[in-house]
């Protein structure tokens, strides 16, 4: 039991080096592999590493759009609608490839708290984008047709 708390903290910090030593590839999968194995759970915790990697190691521009939301459907069950737009903003505000799945995930938000108007506005922009993710714009209109028609 003791040798597996060892290991697990002396993984922790191996991993906590490597996002410190802002590497594109290996950062992120280190942060995910921290989440995967609760290595670390306090959410401010994880939140800190996510801003580091996204603002402070070069990425790609959709790998960083990929990490933001990652960072969103983290966050999802435990924020407010204004914090996760306020992390969804910069890929709703573009035209990142994740922007279909950034809108079904605000949609699936409002929808879980029974906010059917707001829920409703994410699937039809989901539906009317024009380079959405198919599968995503699939089940923004069954959505709509089973759950939002009128």
């Amino acid at each position: 039991m003791i040798i597996l708390k060892i290991q697990k903290n002396k993984t922790k910090e191996n991993l906590l080096n490597i996002i410190e030593e802002k590497d594109p590839t290996y950062s992120p999968l280190s942060l995910y592999f921290i989440i995967d194995n609760e290595l670390i759970t306090d959410k401010e915790a994880i939140n800190s590493l996510f801003d580091f990697i996204i603002n402070k190691i070069s990425l790609e521009k959709e790998i960083k759009n990929l990490i933001i939301y990652k960072k969103a459907l983290y966050n999802a069950d435990f924020i407010n609608e204004n914090e996760l737009l306020n992390i969804l903003n910069p890929i709703i505000n573009s035209n990142s490839i994740w922007k279909s799945q950034a809108l079904y995930l605000v949609a699936e938000y409002f929808f879980s708290k029974n906010e059917k108007r707001k829920s409703k506005e994410f699937y039809n922009q989901i539906i009317n984008l024009e380079n959405a993710n198919s599968d995503i714009k699939l089940e923004a209109q069954k959505r709509l047709n089973r759950d939002l028609s009128e």
